[in-house]
Order: C-alpha cells, then structure tokens, then sequence
C-alpha cells in the first residue's frame, strides 16, 4: 500500500488565528475550511460571496481538490456554493476561496474563523479525448434528462 498523499499548505496574510483544513474525525472524508474573512459578512439572501480561507497549497500532479458545502450550513441556514463541487487544480497557488451563496430566507452571518466549506483531494485518472466517426449503442440511445422514467 502507497503511504498517504502530502499536500503542502502556506499560510497567506494575517491569518495565524485561522486553523488550517483539517479532518473533525477519524473517518471523514472531507477537511473542513475556515473563514479568514478580517471582519464578519453579512450574506442576505440570494446574495453569493467569494470568502478567503487564508492558504494557498500545493497539490501533486494528478490530483485535485474539490471544494463541496458544509451540510449543516445548507441545512439549517441554506448557505451553499455556488459552483458545487468547485475544482482547485494541482497548478493552482493562490488563496483558496470558497463562494457561498445564502440560498435561505434569512440573513447569515459569516464570522472569521467558522467552517464554511470542506475540502476533498481526488486522484485523476490519466484522460485522453479521442474524436471518432460512431459511438456504440446502449440500451438508452439518445434519450436526455428524465428519460429514464424514474423519480
């Protein structure tokens, strides 16, 4: 078995205080991110903002990181992403930032430190497109959204 993947983080700005992602248990898949916003955002509804998280990384070639919701925040404030999952690629090194989108009927607060993201690092499979003059056939064919009948 292959050790694990080490992902290399740095700290940007100011933001010593913000923990860097990690995992809340032993079994989780994803590491939770926190806000390094300087002083709290409001997010009324329908309203979507991009948050600083306050590191950057290095991910190995051949890897991802996907940036997914916090289920409780959608589930009790409606807060989500609003591209999710997002992709952060491995030549990326920027400041990771997650945009939330408050997708509920009230106003949310985000204040520096919270978790408001987690974070999932994916192998890529080695992809090539190849154009070709047919496809094969399958049971479905052509049939688009919704075609299979089932609810």
């Amino acid at each position: 078995m292959d050790g694990p993947v080490i992902i290399r983080l740095k700290r940007v700005g100011a933001n010593a205080d913000i923990p860097l992602p990690r995992k809340m248990t032993a079994h989780a898949a994803g590491f939770d991110v926190c806000a390094a916003v300087p002083t709290p955002v409001g997010l009324q509804p329908g309203e979507r903002r991009l948050i600083p998280c306050g590191f950057a990384m290095a991910l190995p070639e051949g890897y991802e990181a996907q940036m997914r919701p916090r289920s409780g925040l959608a589930s009790k404030h409606g807060i989500s992403m609003i591209n999710t999952p997002g992709t952060i690629d491995s030549d990326y090194r920027g400041e990771v930032h997650v945009p939330l989108i408050n997708l509920g009927q009230a106003p949310f607060t985000v204040e520096r430190g919270m978790r408001i993201g987690q974070m999932i690092i994916q192998k890529l499979p080695d992809v090539r497109i190849e154009e070709v003059d047919e496809l094969d056939d399958t049971a479905r064919g052509t049939g688009g959204f919704g075609h299979t009948g089932h609810r």
